[in-house]
């Protein structure tokens, strides 16, 4: 059985609509309940920030903090996480510039963010979500990288580095007689991290498709069938070697339709993530909105089920809104599917007797201006 990972006390300071809360918790989990605009997903979103990224709403680190606030923001956990309990403090606050976000464990400065890792993993989905198999593909990427990444931190690290080699590619190839060595050096560390990326985004489909196949619909949630498509389609299964030469050699090759286009015209960050209903072998964009919703709810919780069985512990859930278009039995069945994860789920929404089929197995708290109370 995974471990469970759980908040025991949160702290926020000039975060969004909060000046200042502390927030004792419990390994239970919490539904958060309130008007609309009264701080709910704020307080989701911090807690996202315990993870790598710039959290569930992708917001610059200037809107996070409260208007009118003298300093940045900070968020403040204590955790009983993969390594043991610790304590741990990320935000602006402080910072030279304001805008830097920083990390402390345990008092300690930590080298980077990502050693958020090595103590939790947290998932999210929200409403801004539901539109993520009509949207454009660029969305499908990030939430396919952020599947990637709760299970290889370093994916983070090599989508950031692909990107910014690009960046220069593609000024170099603006400039009227560019240094071919120059390019051929930035096609190279393109094609290493490239390839990289396409290698890690397959195996966690092929892992996450393994378990999908081998679980049973439960709740009314479909099971979804998962493909790449856009950069090295059915390629990925020779050496890493020999599909970073080729890579290189096109990259190479198409120096001048690339800059012709003023961008890179082939790469990892022209994959799309493609979804069908398993059932109804259909796209998921030409399903009904509830169909769309609860392939969403089945594919995230899925996903949760592959981090707690590859890392051995369970992932912090943020489900913002999630009972909103349920009926009562699969509002039922979704919680009993987020409990046997055991783990511990933040849910939010405006109308607690929607969550009563969690019982005591959730402490209910009523958020309203920035303020929140526990309710019996």
């Amino acid at each position: 059985m995974a471990q469970k990972i759980s908040l025991s006390r949160l702290k926020l300071t000039d975060f969004r609509n909060y000046t200042g809360l502390t927030l004792p918790l419990s390994p239970h989990h919490i539904v958060l309940t309130g008007e609309n605009g009264s701080g709910k997903t704020n307080l989701m979103e911090a807690v996202s920030f315990l993870s790598p990224g710039r959290g569930l709403r992708r917001a610059p680190y200037a809107d996070v903090t409260r208007v009118g606030a003298q300093d940045g923001f900070s968020v403040f956990a204590v955790l009983d996480g993969m390594q043991g309990e610790v304590e741990m403090g990320t935000g602006t606050a402080g910072s030279e510039d304001g805008q830097s976000r920083r990390l402390r464990l345990n008092g300690t400065p930590a080298k980077t963010i990502d050693e958020l890792l090595d103590h939790l993993r947290v998932l999210w989905l929200t409403p801004s979500m539901d539109g993520l198999f009509t949207g454009p593909a660029g969305d499908r990427r990030r939430f396919l990288d952020r599947l990637v990444l709760s299970l290889d931190p370093d994916h983070g690290r090599r989508a950031s580095d692909f990107e910014r080699a690009m960046r220069s590619r593609n000024k170099l190839l603006c400039e009227p007689s560019p240094d071919p060595v120059w390019l051929d050096g930035i096609e190279q560390q393109m094609a290493g991290l490239g390839v990289a990326m396409a290698l890690a985004r397959t195996e966690m489909l092929g892992l996450l498709t393994a378990l999908i196949a081998d679980s049973r619909a439960d709740g009314g949630f479909p099971k979804a069938s998962l493909a790449l498509t856009g950069f090295l389609d059915g390629e990925t299964e020779r050496f890493a070697f020999d599909l970073e030469e080729e890579y290189q050699a096109r990259l190479r090759s198409g120096r001048w339709r690339d800059a012709a286009a003023g961008r890179t015209l082939e790469g990892p960050h022209r994959a799309d993530l493609l979804i069908r209903h398993q059932e109804k072998d259909i796209e998921a964009e030409r399903c009904s909105t509830g169909e769309q919703k609860a392939l969403l709810v089945g594919l995230v919780l899925a996903h949760a089920r592959l981090v707690a069985n590859m890392t051995g512990a369970a992932p912090i859930l943020l489900l913002d809104e999630i009972a909103a278009h349920l009926d009562a039995g699969r509002r039922a069945a979704l919680f009993d599917l987020v409990d046997d994860l055991g783990g511990q789920a933040f849910m939010t929404g405006t109308d607690r007797a929607m969550f009563a089929a969690l019982g005591d197995r959730a402490r209910c708290f009523t958020v309203a201006n920035g303020t929140i109370r526990e309710e019996d």
